[in-house]
C-alpha cells in the first residue's frame, strides 16, 4: 500500500494492536515437491541464517488480512502464512518482529533483520533508494515479488460523497498511513486539485488503523488502501463496527515484494527458488485461497519486477 521511499503497498487492514517484540513461527524442514529439496535450499542460505536456524522477518503487523496479530498475539495473515510455508521449504524457523512501516527499510539496511515482508510495493524509488525528486536517500533494496495488488479508495458506506476516482478527492479530506504507496499517489493528486482550486487535505498517520478511525469518525472522507485490505475492511467492518464501501476500480496494480538488502544476493536468490517451489507444489495457492485473495497470485517469483 505504500509509496514514497520507503514506500509500501499493502493489502488488507483492520486494526491489530501494535506491540514491539519478536513473534516466532516454527516450521519443520520439508522437502516438498519440485526439483530442489529443503536440504538443497537450506544449504544455499547465507551462513549466518544456516547457523542460527532462523529467518528474521520485519513486518508492520497492523494490516489485516495481509499481516496482523491474532487473538493470541502471534503474527497471522497472508504474509506470515507464506513465510511459514517458505520456512519449511528452507528448513528454518521464521521469526516476525513487529516494526513500524517507515522503519522497515532503514532497519533492513542496518542489519536488524534478514528481510522485510509487509505488503510492500516493489517500485523503482525503493529499489534505487530515492525520494520523489530522485534524490538518493538510502542504498535501495532488492525485491522478491510474490503477489499483485492495486490501490482502492475506501469511503463511508454508501459513498455519500460520491468519490469514485482520484479527481473526486479534490475538495475533500483524506486520511492515510504515512510512507505508503497510497500517500505518494495522493501527494501527486494534491497538485492536480490545487490547479482546479479545490484543495485536497491530506492527514497522515503512523498506521492504517488510525487513518480508518478518522474515516469512521467523519473527520476524513476517504482512505486509500491496498485492494485486499480495503476489501477485507469493507467486509468485516472498521472501528466500532463502522461500515465502509470500496469505491471505484483498482488503481495502479503493482507487485508486493519481500525486501532484501542489495548485498544479500545469496538470500534473495534462494528465496526465489523457495517461492517457486511453493508455487509448483500448491502451498502458495492454498495460502491465497485461505484468505480469499487468489486473484492476486503470481505465476512465478520475480526479482525487481515492479514499475
Amino acid at each position: 500500500m505504500h509509496a514514497t521511499a520507503p514506500i509500501s503497498a499493502r493489502a488488507l487492514t483492520v486494526g491489530a494492536a501494535l506491540a514491539a517484540g519478536s513473534l516466532v513461527l516454527t516450521g519443520c524442514s520439508s522437502a516438498g515437491s519440485g526439483t530442489s529439496s529443503a536440504d538443497d535450499l537450506h544449504g544455499r542460505l547465507p551462513a549466518r541464517i544456516q547457523q542460527a536456524g532462523v529467518l528474521k522477518i520485519a513486518s508492520d503487523l497492523n494490516y489485516a488480512p495481509v499481516e496482523f496479530k491474532g487473538a493470541d498475539g502471534t503474527a497471522t495473515g497472508i504474509d506470515p502464512d507464506i513465510a511459514l510455508a517458505m520456512g519449511k521449504v528452507l528448513g528454518v524457523r521464521v521469526e516476525f518482529t513487529d516494526t513500524a512501516f517507515d522503519k522497515l527499510i532503514p532497519g533492513l539496511q542496518a542489519k536488524e533483520f534478514d528481510v522485510a515482508m509487509s505488503a510492500m510495493t516493489d517500485n523503482r524509488q525503493r529499489r534505487e533508494g530515492t525520494d520523489d525528486k530522485g534524490v538518493q536517500i538510502d542504498p535501495g533494496v532488492d525485491f522478491v515479488d510474490y503477489f499483485i495488488a492495486g490501490t482502492s479508495i475506501l469511503v463511508a458506506q454508501g459513498n455519500p460523497k460520491k468519490i469514485n476516482k482520484l479527481d473526486d478527492l479534490c475538495g475533500h479530506t483524506v486520511a492515510l498511513q504515512r510512507g505508503t504507496t497510497q500517500a505518494a499517489i495522493v501527494e501527486r493528486q494534491v497538485g492536480a486539485c490545487s490547479r482546479v482550486r479545490k484543495p485536497l487535505t491530506v492527514n497522515l498517520f503512523d498506521n492504517d488503523s488510525q487513518a480508518l478511525a478518522e474515516l469512521a469518525a467523519g473527520r476524513a472522507d476517504a482512505d486509500l488502501n491496498d485492494f485486499p485490505v480495503a476489501a477485507y475492511v469493507a467486509a468485516k467492518g472498521g472501528p466500532n463496527g463502522t461500515k465502509f464501501s470500496v469505491a471505484g476500480p483498482q488503481l495502479q496494480p503493482s507487485p508486493y515484494g519481500i525486501a532484501v538488502a542489495k548485498a544479500d544476493t545469496e538470500l534473495r536468490d534462494v528465496m526465489v527458488k523457495a517461492l517457486n517451489q511453493m508455487i509448483r507444489n500448491g502451498e502458495y495457492a492454498a495460502v491465497l485461497e485461505k484468505w480469499d485473495v487468489s486473484a492476486g497470485a503470481v505465476q512465478n517469483a520475480v526479482v525487481n519486477g515492479g514499475f
